[in-house]
């Protein structure tokens, strides 16, 4: 493992199991909408994309009806189901030892800035952090926009300082094309195994966050 000045970490699947409050979320949204409902497996995999990507993917609908169903989405979850998470296991072992370790620790998520800040303040990671940034309203800004706030905020001049953890092809895809190293996890709501990690560019898989621990531990 390189000696990384800056570690990025994505949110949902990657820091906290999000699951039960974006899937409520999910659900209300579409009885609201009067659309048919999923099979959970189908509403699980709205956690962690865009918002508005999900509803294209789910239900074909355009741009205009996806952010329709975006606004919808985010008014039922910044009230009823941000705070519905846990911190996977192990996680503030980490974020201490990076610490300890005198990395720089960065979020880069596609939820939601006002919510991702929110979130991260409610369970303590912002303590740790050096830069926290997430999506903008309307999907404009794409994960690699968001990796490149995260790293001049921090300071990161060149991309060899810097690597990316998360848990899906939104987070290996972001990295790419910022042109930073990725981490693949396979704990959160993407990557089912190291196989799937493997299709794209990466310098590691982790199965839990005591994984990373031990990765990073050998620096």
């Amino acid at each position: 493992m390189k000696d990384y000045k800056v570690i990025l970490f994505d949110l949902d699947g990657t820091l906290l199991n999000t699951t039960s409050g974006v899937m409520e979320s999910v659900e209300y949204t579409i009885e609201k909408l009067g659309y048919d409902k999923l099979p959970k497996e189908a509403v699980k995999r709205f956690v962690g994309p865009p918002i508005q990507d999900s509803f294209i993917r789910e239900y074909g609908v355009d741009k205009e009806e996806a952010q329709k169903a975006a606004n919808i989405f985010r008014d039922y979850y910044k009230n009823q189901g941000l705070l519905k998470a846990e911190p996977y296991d192990n996680l503030y072992e980490l974020l201490k030892l990076l610490r300890e370790e005198g990395k720089k620790i960065a979020v880069a998520t596609y939820k939601r800035h006002d919510y991702a800040i929110k979130i991260l303040e409610h369970f303590k990671i912002a303590d740790y952090c050096d830069s926290m940034n997430g999506a903008d309203n309307n999907n404009v800004l794409t994960k690699a926009d968001i990796v490149q706030k995260c790293m001049e905020e921090c300071g990161a001049t060149e991309p060899g300082q810097v690597v990316l953890i998360g848990d899906s092809e939104y987070d290996a895809i972001g990295a790419e094309n910022a042109g930073i190293d990725f981490i693949g996890v396979t704990y959160g709501f993407g990557f089912k195994n190291k196989e799937e990690i493997n299709q794209y560019s990466n310098v590691a898989g982790a199965d839990s966050v005591a994984e990373l621990i031990q990765l990073f531990e050998k620096n």
